[in-house]
């Protein structure tokens, strides 16, 4: 249970210095459920699901959007995520008219995803696989450029995930040119149930305030046609520790008064333009310089360039700038891994970063994050935690309240409090005319987004003073699939009572010892603060001897009620937020 004075707004936990890869994660929805439209229809009535179901994405409960908990050590950063984006998501298709239904639904993939505190650049340079090769900042995936098929020259087509066919690895496709009429408005689609981008994140970066407009009658993201005034955001930590960033940086990389502009991408299509060569009249019969340098597979050639097969259709119908002569910094500004060495916000005295990159009409442009290649060394990724963490940030049904300061309606004298809660809570709001006394207030108020709030009608008129204070008392069920959360009350995370042989008799003298997870949710109070009552079976019975002897150890001495039998719930109440424990089935009365 969590109270929350709304006179007393709650401090954030900054443990530590100010850290790009701690401070950058974006959580601000991390308390409110994920939430999709399933269908245009849905879309044009502004009707979201909190559960759904197709194909390998079932999310049969609601489950919280985003990153749920940031943790750290000396080498790594870890963020827990639910993989869903904030942003309402969906609804996605197969073709443009939207008839055909895109197979699968995104759900909770429960991801922990680390990246390195200290990344290393490499002379020899890494492929990036598929799946993610990053993870941006509201805990989604990012995935590199290629949709995961390419083209089979015995058969003359491209494989699918319907024809069967292994692809030849020359021709690799591209996959917001083949896959982007199944992104939704956000840009992004999922691979089985799990949700990732390709190309620029627009929703996400509306959501950071990176110029970018939303229009929530048609539910669209567009570039906004107003000057750029400011750089991007960090939108994402790739698997090599390096932030990528939205698609405007400094002018001059070293200068951060020079003004913000778009970066320019160092790749173009091999169209006989830049001193390319022109795949349209030669036929897909060389590889550009960059691809000959990663691949270790037979050259086939490809398919000409034609209605099915456009220019751009595969990763290989673009040459890099740097191979035909130009130079970084002169007439491009990202190397080969979409990367340069720069100065940004958040690192005032240097980084090599890779951006997002996109058109001058908004639209994504190759590579889009970062090149066929990590820049540093690709040592994070998915994993598990196994080393002590500290925590940065706790979020999702863990998030702590925090309330605003109450407004008062002076014709009405009604006042309103009003607070971020956790969807799902219910709240308990009390006031006190001394600090004393708190009678409730009712009705108990449930949050059905991650805002809250309660009017007490007329309460300026009735009182020279009051107080109030906000008390999650129950959180509803959801799919917990993932996330650092113990459910109070329930026993749930190893909370175990000791009992001597399992039985006690009626009317004898019974010392029961109880063990609390050191994982309970909410935090236990320390052993100074002592337990106020104990209960069997909802009666509260007399104790003689109550040690709270660790902060995680209570020993309670008292005779067993004569009228206790069979198995039975014991209650430990401690003090202050209400903080109570159960353990379930602990003991059996004869």
């Amino acid at each position: 249970m969590k109270t929350t004075s709304i006179l007393i707004l709650s401090l954030s936990a900054g443990l530590c210095q100010a850290d790009p890869q701690l401070s950058s994660w974006f959580t601000e929805d991390s308390g409110q459920y994920a939430r999709l439209y399933q269908s245009t229809a849905n879309e044009t009535s502004r009707t979201v699901s909190k559960t759904w179901t197709r194909g390998t994405g079932t999310q049969t409960t609601p489950t919280y959007a985003g990153i749920s908990k940031v943790v750290y050590s000396t080498n790594w950063v870890y963020i827990r995520s639910s993989g869903l984006a904030g942003h309402i998501m969906g609804p996605w298709y197969l073709d443009a008219a939207k008839t055909t239904n895109f197979p699968n639904f995104p759900s909770n993939t429960a991801k922990i995803y680390r990246i390195p505190r200290t990344p290393t650049i490499p002379t020899t340079k890494s492929l990036t696989g598929l799946g993610a090769s990053g993870c941006m900042v509201n805990g989604v995936s990012m995935f590199d450029m290629r949709d995961a098929f390419s083209y089979v020259s015995a058969s003359a087509t491209d494989a699918t995930p319907t024809n069967g066919l292994t692809g030849d690895g020359v021709w690799n496709r591209d996959g917001y040119h083949n896959e982007g009429i199944t992104f939704d408005p956000a840009l992004a689609h999922q691979a089985g149930n799990n949700y990732h981008y390709h190309a620029q994140p627009i929703g996400l970066r509306y959501q950071l305030g990176d110029h970018v407009d939303y229009n929530a009658t048609t539910n669209r993201y567009t570039e906004s046609t107003t000057a750029v005034t400011k750089h991007s955001p960090i939108l994402a930590w790739a698997a090599d520790g390096l932030p990528v960033y939205g698609p405007y940086g400094y002018s001059s990389p070293l200068n951060p008064n020079s003004g913000v502009r778009r970066m320019i991408s160092g790749f173009v299509l091999r169209n006989g333009s830049n001193g390319t060569t022109n795949l349209t009249s030669t036929g897909r019969t060389t590889l550009p310089a960059w691809a000959q340098r990663i691949q270790t597979v037979t050259f086939k050639s490809g398919p000409a360039v034609n209605s099915t097969y456009l220019l751009g259709h595969f990763i290989e119908d673009f040459d890099y700038l740097g191979d035909r002569g130009y130079t970084q910094g002169v007439h491009f500004d990202l190397n080969e891994q979409n990367v340069r060495w720069c100065v940004t916000p958040e690192y005032p005295s240097g980084t090599w970063a890779y951006f997002t990159t996109i058109n001058a009409d908004g639209t994504p442009a190759y590579p889009y994050t970062t090149g066929r290649q990590y820049f540093g060394s690709p040592t994070g990724g998915s994993t598990t935690i196994g080393e002590t963490v500290t925590t940065y940030f706790n979020g999702g049904p863990n998030k702590v309240e925090t309330a605003s300061a109450p407004t008062v309606n002076n014709a009405t004298g009604d006042v309103t409090l009003t607070w971020s809660g956790v969807e799902g809570g219910t709240y308990l709001v009390e006031a006190s005319n001394d600090l004393v006394t708190w009678p409730d207030l009712t009705p108990t108020v449930t949050a059905t987004d991650d805002q809250a709030s309660f009017v007490e009608s007329g309460a300026r008129n009735s009182y020279s003073k009051r107080f109030y204070r906000v008390t999650r008392k129950s959180l509803a069920s959801f799919d917990s699939n993932g996330f650092d959360y113990t459910v109070a009350g329930t026993g749930g995370g190893g909370t175990t009572a000791t009992v001597p042989g399992g039985v006690v008799t009626r009317g004898s003298t019974y010392t029961l010892t109880i063990t609390i997870p050191t994982n309970s949710t909410p935090p236990v109070p320390p052993a100074s603060v002592a337990v106020t009552s104990v209960s069997i079976g909802g009666s509260t019975v007399g104790v003689s001897s109550l040690v709270h002897t660790s902060q995680y150890v209570v020993t309670c001495t008292y005779i067993v009620p004569t009228g206790t039998t069979g198995a039975k719930n014991v209650v430990v109440t401690f003090p202050g937020p209400s903080t109570i424990y159960t353990l379930t089935g602990a003991l059996t009365f004869n």
